[in-house]
């Protein structure tokens, strides 16, 4: 038997007969590293989509720089950034494909070996059960044309119909109300709003922390502005704040429609763009009428005199920009509070001009192409599965059957882990993400997916909390070991380079998809999709007269010698500005042109605190050396030094002296669903009756909530009722 691709599969098993195809009918040709040089390319954590150049010596990277002149980073970079490549070389990489043997170890076998399994195991649940039997869950963290891929081939080729990504855990909330307000998912600003606003107002959102690069852009800021922090604790962000306004956990959409109540009693709003550019607004006067400063002031915990004060900085600045992320789209109304913030940009004419804007932060570093292009509960392009038009058009531009498209949306996240837990979803195909670890309500999670006939997980690594429970793990390249394009939160496309080698059998995702496709038998449905650039050229084609058009990017070359580039970029389009904002001529993507008004009476939480449980517990970004679930930055030594190896909780001194606690001390935290042991640290970054934990440890999502927004169907991490007690003596 003849190998397929020798550089490929170094140490892999012999390959079948007619698998020996020349590599390029496979797509799957090794990718030249790049020659001794500085390689300019996306960073591969946070969403703000900085660029590093890569230092290679002998075609090995060696070490990296932020890109000087660089339209997002300016030069900058913030930890994660300096330790990009360290993931890498972790000692833990999954090199060789692993199947779950009847023992119940887990045991290295070759390609060919695991590729029959996943084909022959999935076909064969599906042959007993029907398509809907068998579902994926994707990622925000790999290249957009892998995201492609994946769908395309798990929809289209598979016959899946439900896939969805982990972006539901950070984004869905903002699409949703995007999409309502605006007409499609379009973030409207660019960077350079940071530094020209006169008024930031910053809602649930810790960019400090989070977006450290988007901070320094607010640093730069020569408007003195106003800084306004929105947010129940003291964050980074809010000790540099001008304003910081701690409000009770999950009482900002009240909030935001009592400001909305003041400007408008006060004639502070702009009737000349609200009658031009907006529809429904009469009815969100009406709506609001009732959330008069003490009402507000009674659900906030705010005192009149701060909600006031509030609208009246809103109402005196001249380019007033809103920013909200995880605080906002991780809640239980949270499709409702983004509209809201939304409405006030739009009553106040604050949209479309520089230093202006209802501005989501995107969480991982290609969300936004995950929103795009991953074909979960998206058709390519912003699509509807459910229009006919839609599918059809698809359906052409990739030359394949219209009835191999799902004429229906997938369930959401939660509702793919509910139909598991129901029995009705027995195969699950998981592939860059790590749920074990970071789904909600985690002790139900393990337990549900202990249910599936077959799970196979995709990483680059095979200790994660869900490749430990998976019957087959197939090992996967890393950032810097493939190659492709991210879309960052200003809506920029930047290019990913492949400066590594994958070790071992570790293979690019785009090539998994690639044998995959084979093995299943619709590779020909995927000839034309041979490279990761080739794809990108197929998704111009799927973007042509969306309000995402990119038509106007020539080819890789010219992303990167642009410093990347923001959609839209309609054919025709000659590059001028490398800050391009939407909206500016008043024009959204809604039937009439006109961005929606939309708003809903607040609904009470799920779980509010009580006498057994009266501490509210919130959750959140750690410090700035983390990132997620830390299978990627707890790689890197120097990273580790920079922030608390055991899990601890943020308590404030009077709940602490209350309780006899001390800083340092083990004390357990415990919710309805589970009790864990955190280490005390004792600061007044929390109002009394609130305990902080950071999201970045395992145990914290036991503690978590099942509770979802009904639109969006995003989990609400930020609030669960919890209680406080010290740990036995013998752990102080």
């Amino acid at each position: 038997m003849k190998q397929l691709n020798e550089f490929i599969y170094q140490k892999s098993g012999p390959l079948t007969d007619e698998l020996a195809l020349a590599p390029s009918a496979l797509g799957i040709l090794p990718q030249r590293l790049l020659p001794d040089s500085a390689a300019p390319m996306v960073c591969g954590f946070c969403s703000t989509g900085c660029s590093l150049d890569v230092h290679l010596k002998d075609g090995i990277p060696v070490n990296l720089t932020p890109t000087k002149g660089c339209p997002v980073n300016t030069g900058e970079a913030c930890p994660k950034g300096w330790e990009a490549l360290a993931p890498l070389k972790a000692f833990d990489r999954a090199t060789t494909p692993y199947m779950r043997k009847g023992h119940g170890r887990l045991e290295p076998v070759n390609w060919d070996a695991a590729l029959r399994i996943f084909a022959g195991r999935f076909k064969d649940i599906q042959s007993r059960h029907g398509n809907d039997s068998v579902a994926f869950l994707s990622t925000g963290q790999i290249p957009t044309e892998e995201m492609a891929f994946l769908g395309a081939l798990a929809k289209f080729g598979m016959g899946l119909v439900h896939g969805d990504g982990n972006t539901r855990q950070c984004m869905a909330t903002s699409v949703v109300a995007y999409k309502q307000a605006f007409g499609f998912d379009a973030p409207p600003y660019t960077y350079q709003d940071f530094e020209e606003s006169d008024c930031l107002v910053f809602i649930g959102a810790n960019p400090c922390i989070a977006h450290p690069i988007m901070w320094q852009r607010v640093c730069r800021n020569k408007n003195k502005p106003e800084l306004i922090v929105i947010d129940p604790r003291k964050t980074e962000t809010a000790m540099a704040a001008t304003r910081h306004y701690a409000l009770k956990p999950k009482s900002d959409l009240v909030l935001l429609y009592g400001l909305a109540h003041i400007l408008i009693k006060r004639n502070w709003i702009d009737e000349h763009y609200i009658n031009a550019h907006t529809s429904g607004f009469e009815g969100f006067r009406e709506h609001v009428e009732s959330f008069t400063p003490f009402y507000v002031s009674a659900a906030t915990s705010l005192s009149v005199f701060q909600i006031q004060e509030l609208a009246n900085l809103i109402h005196r600045g001249k380019r007033v920009s809103l920013w909200w992320t995880m605080g906002v789209n991780q809640g239980h109304e949270a499709v409702r509070t983004a509209q809201a913030i939304v409405n006030l940009a739009l009553m106040t004419g604050n949209i479309g001009r520089p230093g202006t804007g209802a501005n989501s932060i995107t969480g991982q570093c290609n969300a936004m192409g995950s929103r795009l292009f991953s074909n979960t509960t998206n058709l390519l392009g912003g699509h509807d599965f459910g229009n006919l038009k839609h599918r059809r058009k698809i359906a052409s531009l990739l030359n394949i059957d219209e009835a191999r498209i799902p004429a229906r949306n997938s369930l959401a996240y939660n509702q793919i882990i509910e139909q598991i837990a129901l029995g009705k979803i027995k195969g699950l195909w998981i592939i860059a993400t790590n749920p074990a670890h970071s789904w909600i309500g985690q002790q139900e999670f393990r337990h549900i997916l202990k249910q599936l006939e077959f799970l196979v997980v995709q990483d680059m690594y095979h200790t994660t909390q869900t490749a430990q429970m998976a019957d087959l793990i197939l090992p996967a390249a890393g950032w810097g070991e493939k190659e492709g394009t991210m879309i960052n939160s200003e809506r920029r496309m930047g290019i990913l380079r492949k400066v590594a080698k994958a070790p071992g059998q570790a293979l690019a995702d785009f090539a998994i998809f690639k044998l995959i496709a084979h093995y299943w038998g619709c590779g020909e449905m995927f000839k034309a999709w041979q490279t990761p650039e080739a794809v990108f050229h197929i998704l111009k084609e799927i973007s042509r007269g969306t309000p995402c058009d990119f038509t106007g990017i020539r080819d890789y070359a010219m992303i990167e010698a642009q410093g990347g580039i923001q959609w839209p970029f309609p054919q025709g389009q000659v590059p001028q500005e490398n800050q391009r904002r939407l909206f500016s001529d008043g024009k959204f993507f809604t039937g009439d042109g006109k961005a929606r008004f939309i708003f809903e009476a607040p609904r009470p939480v799920l779980e509010d605190v009580c006498n057994q449980y009266p501490f509210v517990l919130l959750t959140g970004r750690g410090t700035s050396a983390q990132w997620h679930t830390q299978t990627r930055t707890a790689k890197s030594a120097l990273l580790r030094a920079m922030y608390p190896q055991d899990i601890y909780a943020e308590i404030n001194p009077e709940d602490a002296c209350g309780l006899g606690i001390r800083d340092g001390q083990w004390v357990y935290v415990s919710t309805r669903r589970a009790e864990i042991k955190v280490r005390a640290l004792v600061m007044p970054s929390v109002a009394q009756g609130h305990i902080f934990v950071p999201m970045h440890y395992e145990a914290a999502n036991h503690l978590t909530l099942p509770s979802f927004d009904p639109y969006s169907h995003q989990p609400s991490y930020k609030m669960a009722a919890a209680r406080l007690a010290k740990a036995p003596y013998y752990y102080a």
